[in-house]
């Protein structure tokens, strides 16, 4: 086991049954663990008091505040799986000198189940079921939160012998420094995703959308999205062709269970009320198991406004209700029911269950100045279009915005929507131009759509990923079917990596 800073605020992290109560008696003195478990013991009728469990965290944190002060190592023995009261466990450390620490218990779910059915009361399993989809995401945000060190505790591990005393580590940040939601850990989005714009799915629509999921998680694509429209734009298709109601949609996709992440790119906040996208985002990534992704835009597409009765107002407008519904998606899926009150939303209650089973990646669709400026300070990922003379100027835009919020410039994914031609040879894309270009010049059509084979489009894409492009969202004009996306597992591989992990700097 690596040595730890001590002396030093250690945060334990676990699914109830993980055993953290187990490790922190292995490694450190009984008066050095504060347990929310113990003091509800104390100041209710057992650990599994729940009535009792706000005077036990009062409790708690004024231990925690006292031992800090005087410079005394605590280890904090919690569930640690709420972002919001690691920060406050962090900012004790930061105020009083001492390093944070993070020690994350990694215990299979099925051992965690096993201890607490054993339980003398035991924790609900719709409740631990939750936790343990809490941990799927949990390493990622401890990479991004800002902690002195991070220490994994793989199964087996537990009663390892105890961390020999170090040198205190300097915090990572400034004591005066607290945590705030500009300074708020992003979710990185990379990736290769199908982007579904036409469904040509004849009489069995959900057949048709079951074998296109289920060989896209075959090729090897990192999620699916879906185009969120009203109407069929006259870019893909005419306005009589299907376009299904892309929540509805995904929630059967999900049914699936193939391991795609499933999201919008983008949803327009003309068509959604922000506190019931939220509610159907948070659905869809609890039934999914922590898989959801949403896309918000600001919309544009007048004719599909008119003719479902609903009003497009000026840019201006519209990208104010982008930033609100953002703001209002964060409140209702972080931690308890309190009030919020923020720059663009006040709500009087922050009730929404189910809560998201981790967090979930937003991305700001647009590549307007404005729209670059919200993604940067407000999203996860900035999704710009497959314009190669404006690429740098967009990244560095977004980057830009990020810092004035006082976040990192690299805290933003940049995702790219690439409506590509894709053949198998050089005369399978001149036929497939020839048969997509309409009325545009074969030429014209050709290089903006990148038209070329399967290899030529992956060296296209790892020039992408040099550039500071984290995922394509791939649209084939003449997709018809699931075997098309075969002839896609070349472009799939140039972007072969987990959306779970952080994105790598892209900084000189």
């Amino acid at each position: 086991m690596p040595d730890l800073p001590d002396p030093a605020v250690v945060v334990l992290v676990g699914a109830a049954g993980a055993g953290k109560s187990t490790w922190a008696a292995a490694h450190y003195r009984a008066a050095e663990v504060v347990s929310s478990d113990a003091l509800r013991e104390v100041v209710g009728t057992g650990p599994a008091d729940l009535d009792a469990s706000a005077d036990a965290f009062d409790l708690l944190d004024r231990i925690l505040a006292a031992r800090a002060r005087r410079g005394l190592t605590v280890v904090v023995d919690t569930l640690g799986l709420d972002p919001a009261r690691r920060a406050a466990f962090r900012a004790v450390a930061r105020d009083h000198g001492l390093a944070a620490v993070a020690v994350v218990l990694e215990t299979p779910a099925t051992v965690c189940r096993e201890r607490n059915t054993a339980r003398d009361r035991p924790v609900p399993a719709a409740v631990l079921t939750a936790q343990l989809r809490r941990m799927r995401t949990v390493r990622t945000e401890l990479d991004l939160e800002g902690w002195d060190a991070v220490h994994v505790v793989p199964f087996g591990d537990a009663a390892a012998h105890p961390p020999a005393p170090a040198a205190r580590s300097a915090p990572s940040a400034s004591p005066s420094e607290s945590p705030s939601e500009s300074r708020r850990a992003s979710v990185p989005v990379s990736g290769a995703f199908l982007q579904l714009s036409a469904f040509p799915w004849g009489a069995d629509p959900s057949a048709w959308l079951r074998a296109v999921a289920t060989r896209a998680a075959q090729v090897g694509f990192t999620g699916l999205a879906l185009m969120d429209h009203l109407i069929q734009i006259p870019q893909v298709g005419r306005a009589w062709d299907p376009i299904p109601e892309p929540w509805v949609t995904l929630g059967y996709l999900a049914a699936l269970d193939t391991g795609l992440r499933l999201g919008t790119l983008v949803s327009p906040v003309t068509f959604h009320h922000a506190g019931v996208l939220a509610k159907a985002v948070a659905t869809l990534d609890v039934l999914s198991g922590g898989r959801a992704f949403v896309g918000v835009g600001a919309g544009w597409y007048e004719r599909e406004h008119s003719g479902f009765g609903l009003a497009l107002p000026p840019a201006a407008e519209r990208l104010d209700a982008v930033e609100a519904t953002i703001e209002t998606m964060r409140a209702l899926w972080a931690p308890g029911t309190k009030a919020f009150v923020g720059r663009h939303v006040s709500l009087p209650e922050t009730t929404c269950y189910p809560r998201p089973s981790g967090a979930v990646p937003i991305i700001v669709g647009g590549s307007g100045a404005r729209s670059l400026r919200v993604a940067g300070a407000m999203g996860d990922a900035a999704n710009v279009p497959s314009d190669d003379a404006r690429l740098e100027v967009r990244i560095a835009a977004v980057r830009a915005a990020a810092e004035r919020a006082g976040r990192s410039a690299d805290a933003v994914s940049v995702t790219m929507l690439d409506v590509a031609v894709v053949g198998t040879s050089r005369d399978d894309t001149a036929r497939r131009v020839e048969r997509l270009r309409g009325r545009t010049p074969a030429g014209a059509y050709a290089a903006r759509h990148h038209a070329g084979e399967a290899a030529a489009h992956a060296e296209r894409y790892a020039r992408l990923r040099d550039r500071g492009v984290d995922a394509v969202f791939l649209a084939l004009p003449d997709l018809t079917g699931p075997d098309d996306l075969d002839r896609c597992a070349a472009l799939v591989q140039a972007y072969a990596s987990p959306v779970s992990g952080p994105a790598p700097s892209r900084r000189e």
